[in-house]
C-alpha cells in the first residue's frame, strides 16, 4: 500500500487529519480537496470536496446524512465508478473496524480548531431542496400520502426512462442466464410467477394494494383474465394506470382506487398481492395492516407478499434513504413479518428469498440511468438525479452484501372446513419462466 501525501499545508491533508482523528483510523479514500491538493492512499477511490461547504455540512450533521447532503448538491463527489467506490470503502471500513472514537476534551479543542481553519464553521447550510419535508404524526394518513407523493409522484416520464416497458419498480425474477434474456423478461417472470402462486384463474377478484404503475394489475387481468382492485396512495400511478386501462380495453375489468389500504372496503376477493408496499406501512401499524389482508382475502383466497427485510439493528431505510427517497419506511427481519402474517390469521405456505435477482435487478436501472443521464437531468434536474444515482448505487451493493433482502411470502386465509386448495407441487409455479 502506496501513501502520498501532498505538502502539510494542502487542505485535502488538513481534511484527512480531521477525518483520521475522528474515526480513529487510516481514510480508505484518495481525497482532492478545492485548492487542488491530494492525499491518501494511490490507487483508493477518489473522493473530490469541492467546496467547504461539504465539510460544513459534516460539522452540522456528521455521517451518512451530511455525507449525502454534500453529494446531492455536487459539493462532495467520488471519481469513476460510484458503485465500485462504495464498495471498496465499505469493505475497508469492516475491515479497519472504523468507528467514531471517544475523544478527549483536548481532542475536541484541536479538532475545532483544524475545522475553523478549513472554513467549515460557519452557519447551518439549508438541507437540499430534494430532502423530504414531512409533517404531521408518523404514519398519519396525511403523512403516509406525503410520503408516498415524494417518491411515487416525481415523473411519470421519468419512470418510463428508467423502467422497462413493463414498468415494474419492484424486483425482478431473473429465471435464465441467457444473454438474451432482459430485465423486462425478468419482470415479467416475476409476475408470471406471482399469478401463478396466487392461482389465478378467468373471473377471479383480484386486489392489488400498492399497484404502482400497474405492472401486475395489468397482466393479470389481460394474460389471467382476472379482474382486479388496484389501489395506490399515488396520484401521478392512479392516473398512468387508468390510461393504461382505456389503451387496452381493460375498462369493466379493472377498477383503479387512489386511496390509503385502510379505507379500504368489502372483501371476499379471491386473491391479494401486495408488491413492496408493505415497507411504507411502519412498525406500529404492521399488525393492523395484516389484519386488513385476512380480512380482504376469502377463506381458501391467497395472499402474496413481497417486500424487503432488513436486521433489527437498523430497521430503517439508513439516514439518506428515508430523507431522499422513502421516508418513513420500516423493514425487519422476514422471519418477523411472517410472524406477523400468522398471528392476523393467515396460514404462511411458501417463502422464497430473491435477494440475488435484486442485485441485478437494481443494476439494470443503474445503467439505464447512466446511459441515458443527460435525458434524465433535463427531467428532474441534476441534483435529483444524483439522488437516484447515490440510490441505486447502494441499494444494488446492500442485497449484494446481505444488508438487505427481499422475499415473496405466499399465505392462506384458512376455512372451517380445512385444506388450502393449492396446486400439486411448487414446481408448476416455475415452469417455463425462463422463456421469454
Amino acid at each position: 500500500m502506496t501513501v502520498v501525501r501532498t505538502a502539510r499545508a494542502g487542505a485535502a491533508h488538513r481534511v484527512a487529519a480531521l477525518a483520521e482523528q475522528v474515526l480513529g483510523g487510516p481514510l480508505p479514500v484518495r481525497l482532492r480537496a478545492w485548492d487542488g491538493s491530494e492525499t491518501g492512499t494511490a490507487g483508493a477511490p477518489v473522493v473530490v470536496v469541492r467546496s467547504r461547504r461539504a465539510l460544513r455540512r459534516l460539522v452540522w450533521q456528521p455521517g451518512e446524512l451530511g455525507l449525502a447532503r454534500a453529494y446531492v448538491t455536487g459539493e462532495l463527489d467520488v471519481e469513476g465508478d460510484l458503485a465500485e467506490g462504495l464498495r471498496t470503502v465499505w469493505a475497508a471500513v469492516r475491515e479497519g473496524g472504523l468507528r467514531a472514537p471517544r475523544l478527549t476534551p483536548a481532542d475536541r479543542v484541536a479538532a475545532a480548531g483544524a475545522a475553523l481553519r478549513l472554513g467549515a464553521v460557519g452557519p447551518r447550510p439549508a438541507p437540499p431542496a430534494s430532502e423530504a419535508r414531512l409533517s404531521g404524526g408518523l404514519h398519519s394518513r396525511a403523512r403516509d400520502r406525503a410520503a408516498v407523493s415524494h417518491h411515487y409522484d416525481l415523473s411519470n416520464d421519468f419512470y418510463r426512462l428508467l423502467l422497462d416497458d413493463t414498468m415494474a419498480y419492484s424486483c425482478g425474477y431473473w429465471a435464465s442466464d441467457e444473454p438474451g434474456f432482459t430485465a423486462a423478461d425478468a419482470q415479467r417472470a416475476k409476475l408470471e410467477l406471482v399469478c401463478r402462486k396466487l392461482g389465478l384463474a378467468p373471473g377471479a377478484r383480484l386486489l392489488d394494494i400498492g399497484c404502482g404503475w400497474g405492472s401486475l394489475t395489468l397482466y393479470a387481468a389481460e394474460r389471467h383474465k382476472a379482474r382486479v382492485t388496484a389501489v395506490t396512495l399515488a396520484r401521478e400511478q392512479a392516473a398512468y394506470v387508468r390510461e393504461q386501462v382505456r389503451e387496452r380495453g381493460l375498462d369493466g375489468q379493472v377498477d383503479v382506487v387512489c386511496q390509503d389500504y385502510r379505507d379500504i372496503g368489502g372483501g371476499a376477493y379471491d386473491a391479494v398481492a401486495t408488491i413492496e408496499m408493505g415497507e411504507h406501512v411502519g412498525d406500529a401499524e404492521y399488525p393492523g395492516f395484516a389484519a386488513a389482508l385476512h380480512r380482504l382475502v376469502r377463506p381458501r383466497g391467497r395472499v402474496l407478499v413481497q417486500q424487503m427485510s432488513r436486521g433489527r439493528v437498523a430497521p430503517g431505510g439508513g439516514a439518506f434513504i428515508e430523507a431522499y427517497v422513502a421516508p418513513d419506511m420500516h423493514m425487519r427481519p422476514v422471519g418477523e413479518t411472517v410472524g406477523l402474517l400468522e398471528r392476523a390469521g393467515l396460514e404462511v405456505r411458501s417463502i422464497e428469498s430473491m435477494r440475488e435477482h435484486y442485485v441485478r435487478t437494481v443494476a439494470a436501472w443503474h445503467r439505464t440511468l447512466e446511459e441515458r443521464w443527460n435525458e434524465v437531468v433535463a427531467l428532474v434536474g441534476a441534483e435529483t438525479a444524483r439522488v437516484w444515482r447515490l440510490y441505486l448505487a447502494g441499494g444494488a451493493l446492500a442485497f449484494e452484501e446481505r444488508r438487505m433482502g427481499v422475499d415473496q411470502i405466499l399465505g392462506v386465509r384458512p376455512s372451517r372446513e380445512g385444506g388450502a386448495g393449492l396446486p400439486g407441487t411448487p414446481a408448476d409455479w416455475y415452469a417455463g419462466l425462463d422463456r421469454p
